[in-house]
């Protein structure tokens, strides 16, 4: 899955930065005061600004229509939805470009995650979806042996077939050719290329994303990922080794 909204773990690079991003971090974690009615069109008009200029001047200019109309609406959106999917966390909207090349200052989406579910909000519109998205060795050896078994890897295939009969995408970064000690002709071949495993959906910009349907099918999106989730869960589980 293509991660605009980068790292969870990014760091801010100099002390000023790290200062800005725990003063975000706050914001974020407080509590709406009121429920979410969707994404005020205002939020897709502030991503096509800084596609166009990724800028501190324009960040400036246009924080408050961040806070109003991205972060608060997420906050609102991922308080909705903790009863049933459990806590919830809004990404920070700064990048990290200590190690690369690419050193526009700021994504160019709003991104959340609650119980290994995925939103994202840009110009393009809505983004959504579900599974593990990075996977340490040994998740990753799991996941394999899961796959080739017959019964696990049977009950995934139906899984997948499942979502994607919603029109939901498979995503994960994946190998080029057959993982070592598996055979290229193995019934499951592709499956077992993968690394990490994700179903996503897209939705263009749209009237309802701007109202309280966007609730009610980000909801829905998300209870059609949960048997892929509750598989990887129960097959992969987290990494037992420490970072």
């Amino acid at each position: 899955m293509s991660e605009r909204e980068g790292s969870p773990r990014e760091r801010g690079a100099t002390k000023a930065g790290r200062s800005e991003h725990a003063r975000t971090a706050r914001s974020e974690e407080r509590t709406p005061t009121e429920k979410f009615a969707g994404f005020p069109e205002r939020a897709l008009i502030f991503y096509e600004g800084l596609e166009a200029d990724n800028s501190k001047p324009y960040w400036t200019d246009n924080k408050t229509v961040y806070e109003e109309c991205v972060q608060a609406p997420l906050v609102a959106l991922l308080a909705e939805l903790e009863p049933e999917f459990g806590a919830g966390k809004v990404f920070r909207p700064y990048r990290d470009v200590r190690f690369s090349k690419d050193k526009t200052l700021y994504k160019t989406n709003a991104a959340a995650t609650a119980g290994g579910h995925y939103v994202s909000l840009s110009a393009d519109g809505l983004f959504v979806g579900g599974g593990y998205y990075h996977c340490a060795p040994d998740q990753v050896t799991r996941l394999r042996r899961a796959i080739a078994d017959d019964v696990r890897g049977g009950a995934l295939e139906k899984v997948l077939a499942t979502l994607r009969r919603s029109s939901f995408d498979i995503g994960g970064e994946r190998v080029t050719r057959a993982p070592s000690g598996f055979a290229a002709d193995h019934p499951r071949i592709d499956l077992l290329k993968h690394k990490a495993l994700v179903a996503s959906k897209s939705f263009e910009p749209a009237d309802w994303l701007h109202e309280r349907e966007a609730l009610t099918r980000i909801r829905r999106a998300w209870r059609s990922v949960v048997p892929l989730a509750d598989w990887l869960d129960a097959n992969v589980g987290p990494s037992d080794r420490p970072r």
